[in-house]
């Protein structure tokens, strides 16, 4: 998706761009898989699906799993980009947080706080002075700061200030501003209070979550981005095996596939296709789960997300539940698809993820993957090979806008601006006015 967005923007920003995928899919990684054949291919289970599961075509299983945040940054640039004309979203109809071996709602609005069973009536007062706060806070404004400095004054600080307990800390950083460990609470608050804004616009934009999802699933996504690079004359080649990358004098000048050379001045690429130059930075374990039946206390959602915080489960970083269903054409009628996913900590992964696979019980099939984190080894300005991140364990794409914000900055040598991204007017290349 990252390389496929960046291809979008820079043939919309005129450059000249081919991008070529070994893969005869669109996306990578991050592809949805159809049908549902292909899936049990790709995890050996030779035996293939049973009857139960419907129709093999019913199904777009994503590998990764990932939600949009409404008021988010990939939101931002499909619009800029008009990349929604061909795309359709639903809104994810619940976010749940984990606490003490029970999944709750977690509160969307100011009623729904009061009514929450997530803490205890004094606690809520305060959790809305809290909100209160965090609304009206502006960076530009000291007046809004109420004796907090962005720059220096803690998270844990801002906490303690209006005296919040360790369940409500724990709902606010890993629920609200989605952090996946707890390393945030001693820095500064400045970002923690931007997030938990970036949580309560997007949810004030559809009211049951901030999460968007598109139908037909992910895969659409970069599907999307490369047809917006075709309509500005980028070539795209699926099926195509890159045999080497060619460096002259330190620097990228060709890539040479199937005996010939396609020369070039700049490299964008994941990870795999050049693995001397990355380093591994971790793993993420990713279980797919299909389901007959929606997520117990959940209100029966046909999409939703849970998190469980580290701290309920003695963990360093949080377990995160993804689940989507039929409702968004990625299943057979009546089946839900939950992927369960976090950083992996110990030696035995698959036990690290169990109190979130408890919560999906009984499960029809699970496919495991436990895939490794890899990041850049340097910023590619020399050589101009500019290199993506993996996908991290987070369930939405704001570290993914930040990679690609980060990586158009060392290319064009100048900061990201969504105006980049928008279509000139008039330019339709053979696109009926909508």
């Amino acid at each position: 998706l990252t390389e496929c967005i960046l291809s979008g923007i820079m043939s919309v920003n005129g450059k000249k761009v081919l991008h070529m995928d070994r893969n005869p899919y669109y996306g990578g990684e991050s592809s949805s898989i159809t049908p549902l054949e292909e899936l049990y291919k790709r995890f050996q289970l030779l035996e293939g699906p049973p009857e139960s599961m419907g129709r093999g075509r019913d199904w777009n299983v994503d590998l990764i799993p990932k939600f949009l945040m409404a008021n988010g940054q990939l939101v931002k640039m499909l619009l800029y980009t008009e990349v929604t004309r061909y795309l359709d979203f639903k809104v994810v109809e619940g976010s749940f947080v984990y606490k003490g071996g029970k999944i709750y709602k977690v509160p969307s609005t100011e009623t729904e706080a009061l009514a929450s069973n997530l803490m205890g009536m004094f606690e809520k007062r305060r959790f809305r002075k809290f909100l209160v706060f965090v609304a009206n806070f502006d960076e530009n404004d000291p007046k809004t700061f109420e004796g907090v400095d962005p720059q220096t004054t803690s998270m844990r600080d801002v906490y303690r200030k209006f005296d919040l307990g360790q369940d409500v800390i724990d709902f606010t950083g890993h629920a609200l501003a989605l952090y996946r460990t707890d390393d945030y609470l001693d820095q500064p608050c400045l970002e923690t209070i931007n997030r938990i804004k970036l949580y309560s616009e997007s949810l004030a934009r559809y009211g049951k979550s901030p999460y968007l999802y598109p139908l037909y699933g992910l895969g659409e996504l970069p599907q999307g981005f490369a047809r917006l690079s075709a309509i500005y004359g980028g070539t795209y080649m699926l099926n195509k095996p890159v045999d080497d990358i060619i460096m002259e004098n330190g620097k990228v000048v060709g890539v040479k596939s199937e005996g010939e050379v396609a020369r070039c001045k700049q490299l964008i690429c994941d990870p795999s296709y050049i693995p001397d130059r990355v380093r591994k930075a971790g793993q993420v374990i990713r279980i797919i789960c299909i389901l007959s039946h929606p997520i117990k206390n959940t209100n029966d959602a046909n999409s939703c997300q849970i998190i469980i915080p580290q701290n309920q489960v003695n963990r360093k970083s949080d377990i995160y539940v993804c689940m989507i269903s039929y409702a968004h054409n990625v299943a057979a009628q009546g089946k839900y698809i939950a992927i369960a996913s976090t950083t992996v900590e110990t030696t035995d992964p698959e036990k690290e993820v169990e109190p979130a696979l408890e919560l999906l019980e009984p499960i029809d099939q699970k496919f495991v993957a436990i895939s490794d984190l890899y990041e850049p080894i340097d910023d590619g300005c020399e050589s101009q090979v500019f290199c993506s991140c993996s996908y991290d364990a987070t369930t939405h794409f704001e570290t993914t806008c930040n990679d690609i914000k980060d990586i158009y900055k060392r290319m064009a040598g100048m900061a990201f601006d969504f105006e980049n991204m928008k279509r000139k007017q008039n330019d339709v290349f053979g696109e009926a006015e909508q």
